[in-house]
């Protein structure tokens, strides 16, 4: 037995929202009394409430909480803990936080701090695995870090490649790079997103490996010696390089090739005294040929997929394994059943690029119980998601006899599922799944650019939502339908959607409203008509945001709330926000005079221009970091700049004046 490696009876659980539920929830089942750690943003959480005790650790930033390892371990000393979870994220693969966890007397809950070093730093990693002769996609892993030996090794891969952060993962740091020219911008960009969420600006590259499929293994490893594989999961479906869509087992891998990419895993994690869960990630070609690319030495956001498909609990047995045990099977009792398909919503502006998004939660319905899904989240109605940490906020799991089923099971529900105040990937996802290329099984990682550009665009709502949003933002969507529709016998309202304004008109008619629906004039298309329907209020609850609307005699059901910007409705499977004011007038205004404004509450990481100097259009003026991505902030023409009121290091709340372009007149003069 490790010494690190003994029973406990307290878990504190050093992360935060759905993972930490998730955990406490297994310790809970197996006897053990839980502890949750908060910032200050997170003094409201579910996962607080969830546990036995709690102590708050510091402020907001993560700096100065999650990743706070001395208020951490005080955390476990004051709560009585003698065992630290540190989840996904934030500790989960820091070296000196399993270090400091042991040095404090503690179990950590995780391997040894030996082979997170190890397997850490993807560049350590990669040199391991080349020296025991596991595939390698080709690259560059060396400790010169200068631009000079970047750019020459880059002549020799090849373009195009890949830039990654070599101390991180989860897309954070990385780029694809298809021109030379393009190279030292990507580098400087990479390092700076590696350095926030790192802290470390080490970068590799890598030959860019084309529409391959990302497959991993799922490793688990005793103090005994035991090392075993689960099966592997697809990670193909991504955005911005990070996971959207996961599956296990791969469609496109059978049991011949499971069985050798589980041996080289397993392998692997015997090679560095690997002990717990961790995952070997591999990119796979149509070939059949794997690379390995990075090992995670902690538990996967995806691991919910491994369980279902193998009816194990692997938080129950990295906390046995923590405890001293050994493993509960060996390799030939492992069974693979049916499929299990799971998918990420997250708190994300997806027109607008992923733009990740905090604010308050007005309405969290997740899918009945009749849908037969898994649902992990710490989501509470009434409360709030912070913009300090990562977009995720909840996962969705379907298991199936086959993969049809899974992906059936898990499409109902995701359109069954209702989160309001914030924009969500809610309706991508369901758009995703319902893919004829994803139903036929046409995946690799570049699936979202090859499938889904027109999912990225704000669809325009059917006739019976834009009805449904007019009687609700006229007042008229009263409880029951009764009081209010009394009050008066017409209305009139602008409805904003899909970048045009419509005019809706709404008359008392027989046991309901007439709506009359038309695109203002100018926005109007030439030989647009105008459309019409007849609109009921069956049942309606006005407190608890839910009403049954019949719409030319089919019947509806949707969950809606408003605050003083925008009316939030849910229909039809999607959720959809209708400004109460015109969204165009502010952005347009903004294109036209050149003022930039932070698009969501972000910190502010770099200025790259003072103020009165002259910029080319596209050039980056400001970097803003918030939900652990950069965003850049770039002049819209050429200029000048002609206030910077953006300052590095400060916090730029959203809407807040980041920088004003003023035209280049002598730009636009002939020559």
């Amino acid at each position: 037995m490790s010494a690190t490696s003994r029973p406990f009876h307290t878990l504190l659980v050093a992360n935060r929202g759905e993972i930490a539920v998730r955990i406490m929830r297994t310790a809970r089942r197996l006897g053990l009394a839980t502890v949750a750690v908060y910032s200050e943003a997170d003094r409201h959480s579910p996962h607080v409430a969830f546990a036995d005790r709690a102590v708050c650790i510091g402020a907001a930033a993560p700096r100065e909480s999650y990743l706070n390892i001395a208020a951490i371990i005080a955390a476990a000393r004051a709560s009585g803990a003698d065992a630290i979870h540190p989840g996904y994220g934030f500790l989960a693969e820091n070296a000196g936080f399993a270090e400091a966890v042991a040095a404090a007397g503690l179990v950590f809950v995780g391997p040894p701090a030996e082979a997170i070093r190890a397997m850490g730093n993807k560049a350590e990693a990669k040199r391991l695995m080349l020296a025991a002769d596991m595939p390698c996609v080709p690259g560059y892993q060396g400790a010169a870090q200068d631009d000079a030996t970047l750019l020459a090794e880059a002549g020799c891969i090849g373009f195009p490649l890949m830039v990654k952060a070599a101390a991180g993962g989860g897309g954070r740091g990385m780029r694809l790079v298809r021109e030379a020219a393009a190279l030292p911008m990507a580098l400087a960009s990479a390092r700076s997103e590696a350095a926030a969420a790192f802290g470390s600006d080490e970068l590799i590259l890598e030959r860019a490996v084309i529409a391959p499929r990302h497959v991993e293994i799922q490793v688990f490893a005793d103090t005994q010696g035991n090392a075993i594989h689960l099966g592997e999961r697809d990670c193909s479906v991504q955005r911005r390089h990070q996971k959207v869509i996961e599956e296990a087992p791969s469609p496109a891998v059978g049991p011949a090739l499971r069985a050798r990419m589980g041996e080289a895993a397993v392998r692997a994690a015997k090679s560095i005294g690997y002990v717990g869960a961790g995952t070997m990630e591999f990119l796979l070609d149509a070939e059949g040929n794997f690379y390995f690319m990075e090992m995670n030495t902690r538990l996967q956001v995806e691991h919910a997929v491994t369980e279902a498909i193998t009816g194990f609990d692997l938080v129950e047995w990295q906390l046995r394994v923590a405890a001293g045990e050994p493993l509960p099977v060996t390799q030939d009792q492992v069974k693979l059943n049916g499929h299990a398909i799971e998918v990420r919503l997250t708190a994300e502006d997806v027109p607008a690029g992923f733009l990740p998004q905090g604010g308050p939660l007005l309405r969290w319905r997740p899918p009945a119980a009749g849908r037969d899904v898994r649902v992990d989240h710490a989501l509470e109605e009434g409360g709030a998601i912070p913009t300090h940490y990562d977009s995720m906020v909840a996962k969705l799991v379907a298991h199936g006899a086959d993969r049809e089923e899974a992906r059936r099971k898990l499409l109902r529900a995701v359109e069954d599922c209702a989160l309001l105040g914030v924009p969500s990937n809610q309706g991508f996802l369901a758009d995703c799944l319902a893919h004829p290329a994803f139903a036929g099984n046409d995946v690799h990682t570049g699936f979202v650019d090859a499938h889904m550009q027109g999912a990225l665009q704000a669809p325009l709502p059917p006739l019976h939502v834009m009805a449904s949003a007019a009687l609700a933002t006229s007042g008229l969507l009263g409880d029951n339908g009764k009081p209010a529709t009394l009050a008066r016998a017409a209305a009139s309202v602008v409805l904003y959607a899909a970048g045009t304004a419509w005019e809706a008109t709404l008359r008392l008619a027989a046991e309901g409203w007439r709506v009359m629906l038309r695109q203002r004039e100018s926005d109007q298309q030439p030989g647009q008509q105008p459309a019409a329907c007849a609109l009921r209020v069956l049942r309606a609850d006005g407190d608890a945001g839910t009403a049954l609307v019949e719409c030319d005699g089919v019947a509806y059901p949707l969950v809606f709330a408003a605050d003083n910007q925008v009316l939030h409705l849910f229909q039809s499977g999607r959720a959809w926000q209708f400004p109460l004011h015109d969204p165009r007038r502010r952005r347009d205004a903004g294109d036209a005079d050149g003022v930039l404004q932070a698009p969501l509450t972000a910190r502010i990481v770099a200025v790259h221009v003072a103020e009165g100097e002259r910029v080319a259009a596209g050039q980056p003026l400001v970097v803003l970091e918030a939900m652990k991505m950069e965003h850049t902030i770039a002049a819209p023409f050429a200029g000048v700049v002609a206030e910077l009121p953006a300052r590095a290091g400060g916090q730029a709340s959203a809407g807040s004046l980041l920088a004003r372009v003023e035209a280049d007149v002598a730009a636009k003069e002939p020559a």
